[in-house]
């Protein structure tokens, strides 16, 4: 009767590279924290609320229309009749920067409904439960209500260039519209999200959003200049974001004098502030 086969003679266990890659199995590594995770929360969030472009362009399609009727409607018209004084620049070349804004701003207006339909849904509670930090996920779906004011705003130069519209193509002043268009788009999704927290319902949050979107719109300088306006209207003006943003974009785009290092430091503050405050009440909005 044979014998049993012996057993494989090994070599050593030890890892031809030293102890330190065993500790490597058994240490995992540090995690990052503070500060340094926020970064990479921020963008996943942002990545994963434009992933839901993939599955349905239609909301962009749609939202073009409107700042084209503007231009081509509005512009136009006004350009022809020369009613607004807009010291020597062509009305629909004054305008075109305007309607960037709006279009970025309707977009990210209403983005406290998609977080309250998150919060119906059961993703919100999820989403809390992480450890993500919730001045993340703000800032996440903050920054990509950025990204789709972008295609509105390229669409929106695109349809000014083919009526002739006098604009730069400066990258570096193209870069400082992108900036802009960011930081507006990221205050009034902000905005919106903190509407969201404090009515809870989307009906509730879809009047209010209706009812302050014009207001924002025409008590800014996205039309007429702010010294045509009445005082208490300059007043509303001088304390909306969205007349900083306008004013960026139009001495970005046209060449035209501008408070460039006050539009951004208003444009940052009120992104920051949009951010906690929406990010204060997260958790209302998630009970």
């Amino acid at each position: 009767m044979s014998e049993a086969p012996a057993a494989p003679h090994t070599e050593s266990a030890e890892p031809a590279t030293g102890p330190g890659r065993l500790d490597l199995l058994l240490v995992p590594p540090r995690a990052r924290t503070g500060w340094r995770v926020l970064p990479a929360r921020v963008l996943a969030m942002c990545v994963v609320e434009l992933q839901k472009l993939r599955h349905d362009r239609t909301e962009l399609y749609t939202r073009a229309v409107q700042p084209a009727l503007w231009l081509l409607v509005f512009g136009e018209t006004f350009t022809r009749i020369k009613a607004i004084p807009t010291g020597g620049v062509p009305y629909i070349d004054y305008l075109a920067p305007g309607i960037i804004a709006q279009s970025a701003m309707f977009i990210a207006i209403f983005y406290g409904i998609m977080i309250i339909w998150e919060r119906d849904a059961g993703i919100l509670t999820k989403l809390l439960v992480t450890p993500t930090p919730r001045s993340a996920l703000i800032a996440g779906k903050a920054f990509a209500a950025g990204v789709k004011a972008l295609i509105q705003a390229v669409v929106v130069i695109v349809i000014a260039a083919l009526l002739g519209v006098a604009m730069t193509w400066n990258p570096l002043r193209l870069l400082g519209v992108v900036v802009a268009v960011v930081l507006g788009s990221a205050f009034f999704s902000c905005l919106s999200m903190t509407i969201a927290g404090i009515v809870l319902t989307r009906d509730r949050l879809m009047g209010i959003g209706q009812a302050i979107t014009m207001p924002l719109f025409f008590a800014s300088n996205a039309l007429y200049p702010v010294a045509i306006m009445p005082g208490w209207l300059q007043t509303v003006s001088r304390i909306n974001p969205l007349s900083y943003q306008v004013d960026a974009l139009r001495g970005l785009l046209l060449g035209t004098h501008a408070h460039l290092a006050l539009d951004y430091a208003v444009l940052v503050g009120a992104a920051v502030l949009g951010i906690a405050a929406a990010s204060s009440l997260l958790g209302r909005l998630a009970r």
